[in-house]
């Protein structure tokens, strides 16, 4: 069957209407900085991000208002020490963390679930790990990112602390030993609690849920763990009590400190570990760090496919 042939003036018009505009694409010839660029790019995006950094001034409010709360306390004791010509500080640097632990529990329930929950949430897991990005960098950086701002919301009043006990000229070598202890301890907290909010955050892309949850785990547990605690004083029953404290989080960083930081513990009849039990405390701190890593690194090989 003959095929009929498109006109010459019909084909004329069509390539009269047909153009190749070229609007500047041009391929990337630039510096190829790889993962470990996005890797530190990331953990100072969400460093910053936990204290509202690069975001709105409404988000700045709580990690801002915490900090200052964390700070308050310790600059009204370096001004009673000052003032008074104490011969040592109200509080001992290994102690202020854990009076200040509602605070702290706060602002890991507010900031894990930034970190990771919108990320959820919008499905942008994926856009990290195309390329260059893998798992563990996310991970990593994220991690990272939560532990140091806890350390700097932490560490931030011991520095208070120090720098007053030398302006009210107490000892500086005591001093010193002291707030190098007091480092240590809000070091190991700060891990400990930012790899617990992530994992718990990590479960949910809501937010409100991941906050609910964080402040439900960190409150329960040490309620629960006190109320066991003082009924095993009451009856008695001392040898139990640092087994129980095993059980909180802030109990756990409390045996610690109290088995081989010099610090004065908070149980119940002041019955903190003994050396054997604190190796056990420190046993299972690394554990719950080590956990809390491989857990995050389970869950977001699960996410980003």
């Amino acid at each position: 069957m003959a095929v009929e042939q498109p006109q010459a003036p019909a084909m004329a018009r069509a390539g009269e209407q047909t153009r190749i505009h070229d609007i500047g694409y041009r391929s990337y010839d630039g510096p190829r900085l790889g993962r470990a660029y996005a890797r530190r790019s990331l953990y100072s995006q969400s460093l910053r991000g936990a204290y509202g950094l690069g975001r709105s001034a409404k988000s700045k409010v709580l990690p801002m208002l915490l900090f200052v709360v964390m700070c308050v306390p310790a600059l009204i004791m370096v001004a009673v020490a000052v003032t008074t010509k104490a011969n040592d500080l109200p509080v001992h640097y290994t102690r202020y963390a854990i009076i200040m632990q509602a605070m702290i529990g706060l602002y890991v329930a507010s900031q894990a679930p930034q970190a990771v929950s919108r990320d959820l949430r919008f499905k942008t897991v994926p856009l990290y790990f195309s390329r260059p990005i893998e798992t563990a960098d996310y991970v990593r950086a994220k991690f990272a990112a939560l532990a140091s701002a806890l350390f700097i919301l932490t560490a931030a009043p011991l520095l208070v602390l120090y720098v007053g006990a030398l302006l009210a000229k107490l000892d500086f070598t005591d001093q010193t030993k002291g707030f190098a202890q007091g480092l240590v301890s809000v070091a190991l907290l700060s891990l400990l609690f930012a790899g617990l909010g992530l994992v718990i955050a990590s479960v949910t892309p809501r937010r409100g849920f991941g906050i609910a949850a964080v402040i439900a785990v960190l409150t329960i547990s040490y309620g629960a763990v006190s109320t066991l605690q003082a009924i095993a004083d009451a009856q008695t029953n001392t040898g139990a009590v640092p087994w129980i404290g095993l059980f909180s989080p802030i109990t756990l960083i409390d045996g610690v400190q109290s088995a081989f930081l010099g610090a004065n513990s908070a149980f119940p009849g002041g019955a903190g570990p003994g050396n054997g039990e604190g190796v056990v405390y420190v046993l299972v701190v690394l554990g719950l760090i080590a956990g809390s890593y491989g857990l995050l690194m389970r869950r977001y090989r699960k996410v980003g496919l």
